[in-house]
């Protein structure tokens, strides 16, 4: 999906009055998540977490390639629409964690999420695995949610294909309104995921 793409789907109505947003981004893309936030209706908050980077099979730091210097964290920002309330002051904000396959979030950021915001509805979008207890969106997970005529054809995978995640037995935003919202930008900002 191309960045107008992103920044067009309907995510003010799947957002409850009150939400929050985490936005995993990678520093190269910095500005294009910031217009995202915009579009989608949602104020800057802080950073929610850095990831540093682990090896895969050690427990020294994974380095990338970088465009200047040698890479190595990520950072989820948190954004709000409304007044959320934070349902724990003791969340960290830096979590050290094994790199896995290409663009993968630590498990830990979902589990510190729902530690800091409580357990009400979420949704993750651009998903690539179904957690339990979220709904989820994207053309690699058998969808759990549509988000209306604005995605583009092709990308939910439901049951029986891109049809079926029009059926009813899918959640509609007017009917589950998230109060989570967690996006992550992947290297071309297109690896949402919204929470």
């Amino acid at each position: 999906m191309s960045l107008e793409d992103i920044k067009a789907l309907p995510i003010g109505e799947l957002a409850a009055k009150d939400c929050a947003l985490f936005m995993w981004i990678t520093f190269p893309c910095m500005q294009e998540a910031f217009q995202v936030l915009e579009a989608w209706g949602f104020e800057y908050k802080t950073t929610a977490f850095v990831w540093i980077k682990q090896n895969r099979v050690s427990d020294s730091l994974f380095w990338g390639m970088g465009y200047w210097t040698r890479a190595n964290a990520e950072l989820c920002i948190l954004a709000t629409k409304g007044h959320p309330k934070r349902a724990s002051p003791g969340v960290h904000q830096v979590i050290m964690s094994h790199i896995e396959e290409h663009s993968k979030k630590p498990e830990e950021a979902r589990n510190r999420i729902v530690q800091l915001m409580g357990d009400v509805p979420r949704i993750e979008l651009f998903a690539r695995q179904s957690p339990e207890g979220w709904d989820v969106w994207g053309n690699e997970v058998e969808c759990s949610i549509t988000l209306g005529k604005e995605v583009p054809n092709g990308v939910c995978t439901g049951p029986e294909g891109p049809e079926s995640c029009q059926d009813e037995g899918h959640v509609q935003p007017d009917k589950a309104a998230a109060h989570l919202l967690c996006a992550g930008c992947g290297s071309g900002c297109s690896d949402l995921l919204l929470d």
